[in-house]
């Protein structure tokens, strides 16, 4: 992958995003719960021809965007199923969508996995029927956002960190702590970033974990009602020292060359494009930790061809497509073996499982509170979005 490849594509998927409204309808859930009566298939039986898939931009590519980029076609002859593509530019606009029926499979990132499954939108998978699968790195499997009641939901894509992005001329030192971004803020007013989304809360969240230890919170994505009052009081607290709320790769980059942000939430494929334009910034995971995503290949409860779809999440998790499509999206990939088809995994941190524990990977806020706890409810999703529009102001 080159650099060149990078950019464009974040800037086609961020730039995307950017230019949608937040949808608000449906966004909440009630439970956990299976969500619906599908069952996940015991066998598979011949492929009927074609798919239809709904993912982030730059995850189904089959060269009309760039002719060297293209892992679709041979999957269509590998397979005789026609891919059918509609990106999205928000986990919200994807569950919307993904509620319709009218697609097979889904890209799901955690803020909006177990929405899908608790709607009942997507089926069990049965990652026997996977030959890819097995060959998963083991911390991205049975996990929180993908696997509910035991049940296998989808396949591990690829993964990254929300990093800490500073300034080296600001910082000749890394900064260990998100303090930089909260209680610290005022030292840099109006030239810290944060990420414009209401699961940025958790990283909120999750400093307070580490921070104000009476709280009790055990995972930033389970947050009762005083627990998510905290968060949304540090978050609107941080506010005024805001120089801007990035959903746009462009301006981010352009924010930090120009010095109008000094230090935010930030991903390594931004600081890659940073560093090959001489730019003075460097990431680092703080002492906290951080949150990030690991997105998930989903099937569609209503599935008109689910054998096309079982044949898309094998081939997809297969080393070189799993390569090809991490690398070219920017992100680390979901196995060693896919290492083999990139020469960039190291920066990517891909299969250090001491790094991953770091992580709290995206999960969509549910009333079940996630962290195990029955004895409250915990606030669900469209709370938190509620909550980040009063926050943003």
């Amino acid at each position: 992958m080159t650099r060149k490849m990078t950019q464009r594509r974040v800037a086609i998927a961020l730039a995307s995003a950017a230019a949608l409204t937040l949808m608000l309808a449906g966004c909440g859930t009630a439970n956990s719960g299976g969500g619906g009566t599908a069952k996940a298939a015991e066998k598979l039986g011949k492929t009927e021809g074609s798919v239809s898939i709904l993912a982030w931009p730059g995850y189904v590519e089959d060269g009309s965007n760039d002719p060297k980029v293209d892992w679709v076609t041979p999957f269509e002859k590998e397979t005789g199923c026609t891919v059918t593509t509609k990106t999205f530019g928000t986990s919200d606009e994807a569950f919307n969508l993904m509620k319709t029926g009218n697609y097979d499979v889904i890209s799901a990132s955690g803020d909006a996995s177990l929405r899908l499954v608790a709607s009942g939108a997507v089926a069990p998978v049965n990652t026997k029927l996977l030959k890819n699968y097995d060959g998963i790195f083991s911390f991205l499997k049975d996990r929180a956002w993908n696997t509910v009641d035991g049940k296998s939901y989808g396949v591990p894509h690829g993964y990254g960190a929300n990093v800490l992005m500073y300034d080296t001329k600001t910082f000749p030192t890394a900064p260990d702590s998100w303090d930089v971004v909260f209680e610290k803020a005022g030292e840099h007013a109006g030239k810290v970033t944060a990420y414009d989304s209401p699961i940025y809360i958790a990283d909120a969240a999750m400093y307070l974990m580490a921070h104000q230890p009476d709280l009790d919170i055990k995972n930033p994505y389970a947050l009762d009602q005083k627990q998510f009052d905290a968060a949304v009081k540090l978050l609107k607290e941080q506010k005024p020292n805001i120089s801007e709320y990035w959903g746009d790769y462009l301006k981010e980059v352009q924010s930090f060359k120009s010095g109008t942000s000094v230090v935010g939430t930030s991903w390594q494929v931004i600081q890659n494009v940073l560093a090959g334009e001489g730019g003075s910034t460097a990431v680092t995971i703080p002492k906290e930790g951080a949150t990030g995503w690991s997105d998930t290949w989903m099937i569609s409860s209503k599935s008109k061809s689910p054998n096309c779809a079982y044949a898309w999440l094998d081939y997809i998790s297969s080393p070189k497509a799993n390569a090809e499509a991490t690398a070219y999206f920017g992100e680390a990939p979901s196995s060693q073996e896919a290492c083999k088809f990139r020469d960039d995994c190291e920066a990517y941190h891909a299969g250090d499982a001491e790094y991953a524990k770091n992580i709290w990977y995206w999960t969509t806020p549910i009333a079940d509170c996630v962290d195990g706890r029955t004895d409250v409810k915990c606030v669900d999703y469209a709370a938190w979005t509620k909550a980040w529009q009063e926050i943003k102001g």
